[in-house]
């Protein structure tokens, strides 16, 4: 499994007043098996059961705010 660090300035706003952030299928593959982890308080990760989008070659992970967290997928 691989994963990628996001932070809160990475999303951006939508048309639904939720917070979006877009990857590249490229990136992280077709989105098949992927796991959404906030970062919590303490420092550590819990996962969460985030909106997954795709449009083309893009998915979105969709929130009503921003945090920092990783999205783990794989390969």
């Amino acid at each position: 499994m691989s994963q990628k660090q996001f932070k809160k300035a990475d999303f951006a706003p939508n048309d639904e007043e939720q917070y979006q952030i877009e990857f590249k299928i490229t990136e992280i593959g077709e989105g098949i098996d992927l796991i959404v982890q906030r970062l919590n308080e303490k420092g550590e990760y819990e996962m969460v059961q985030a909106p997954v989008r795709r449009l083309n070659d893009r998915i979105f992970i969709v929130w009503d705010h921003p945090f920092d967290g990783r999205l783990i997928f794989d390969e």
